[in-house]
């Protein structure tokens, strides 16, 4: 097996493993009342974050709320398309494409593993933070994962990739001179 895969299996597991211990954490010492669907807060920074166990059965913002065979069927075809645009990571080339690939199956996987293995089909959330006086919505470590990622991996096609292929034409055009 490449190197590039062996750093792409291992990240992954490790992100999937930081994850769900995370979330393990939160479940275990921070309360949540299933029938209010209210859960625990601490104050880590004053207006800024606070840890709340949080239980989310839909997508981004609550929306989709209830759907599991929804999120089923779209998440076994977003990691069928990730897995295969790994086939052309390379860390020392295109850092940015691999990084965000990594980080687009490790963030789905986590959150995956929730809706299936839950006993609620619910994804924890815990990470509350106040920007500029709005309470943004909570999220997780898979989270952060699949925003990071969708940046990196935007941050190659549009603008490094275009200066990818213009470096390989000028080469070619060199080559055939």
């Amino acid at each position: 097996m490449p190197n590039k895969f062996k750093i792409l299996i291992g990240s992954v597991i490790g992100l999937v493993a930081l994850d769900q211990f995370t979330k393990y954490l939160v479940d275990t010492r921070i309360y949540y009342n299933y029938t209010t669907r209210a859960g625990e807060s601490f104050t880590i920074i004053p207006s800024f974050l606070k840890l709340t166990h949080h239980r989310n059965t839909g997508a981004a913002w609550g929306s989709f709320e209830g759907q599991l065979v929804f999120f089923i069927i779209i998440t076994i075809i977003a990691l069928g398309v990730f897995i295969y645009l790994a086939k052309d990571i390379d860390y020392k080339k295109m850092f940015f494409y691999s990084l965000g690939i990594t980080l687009l199956i490790g963030g789905t996987l986590g959150n995956f593993i929730d809706r299936l293995f839950r006993h609620d089909n619910a994804v924890v959330d815990f990470i509350d933070t106040y920007i500029f006086g709005y309470n943004f919505p909570v999220f997780n470590v898979a989270d952060m994962a699949l925003t990071i990622g969708m940046i990196a991996f935007a941050i190659d096609i549009f603008l490094l990739e275009p200066k990818r292929k213009n470096e390989s034409v000028g080469e070619v055009h060199e080559d055939t001179l």
